[in-house]
């Protein structure tokens, strides 16, 4: 799977993961557009199993786009408080669950960003992350920067998903 639009046509399940400050909320309303039901977890990640919320919305019927937080866990937990509270055991387990689902992890990138030594940082965290569990699951990266990017374009259509001239790139 190449792009957002195969993963759309393709996929029952997507889970949309990407730094602080990148907009998922035009890709979110695109794929409810598409018939995705959008689910977030709620509160905080569960102190002894913090993978429990994200199985129960994986045990949802139909199509499935979940606005992730265990990949942002993985990434921030170890820059802000050198640890994550999800292992990696855990994530690779999320990544099977979400494969067995028809599913594919979005990773949401902005080369328009002026990045600064920490968000720098943060960018790789997200490569090695969506790298590893690339083995286990289909990734789609999406770069939404820059101009005339379908997810920025107010109510576009359905049939304008994923036409745009960037590259998107396997991660």
């Amino acid at each position: 799977m190449r792009t957002l639009h195969e993963a759309v046509t393709r996929c029952r399940t997507l889970v949309v993961e990407g730094p602080d400050g990148i907009g998922r909320n035009g890709l979110l309303a695109e794929l409810a557009r598409n018939g995705f039901l959008i689910r977030r977890s709620r509160g905080h990640l569960h102190h002894v199993d913090p993978i429990r919320p994200y199985r129960e919305l994986l045990a949802a019927p139909g199509r499935l786009a979940i606005d992730g937080g265990i990949i942002q866990e993985l990434v921030h937990g170890p820059l802000l408080h050198g640890h994550s509270r999800v292992t990696w055991i855990e994530a690779l387990d999320f990544a099977e669950s979400v494969a067995e689902r028809d599913g594919a992890l979005i990773h949401l990138t902005d080369s328009q960003r002026e990045p600064d030594a920490e968000s720098a940082e943060v960018a790789d965290a997200y490569q090695r992350a969506f790298r590893t569990l690339a083995q286990h699951v289909p990734v789609v990266t999406l770069d939404v920067g820059g101009p005339g990017h379908p997810i920025r374009a107010p109510a576009a259509p359905p049939s304008q998903l994923g036409r745009s001239r960037r590259k998107l790139t396997v991660g």
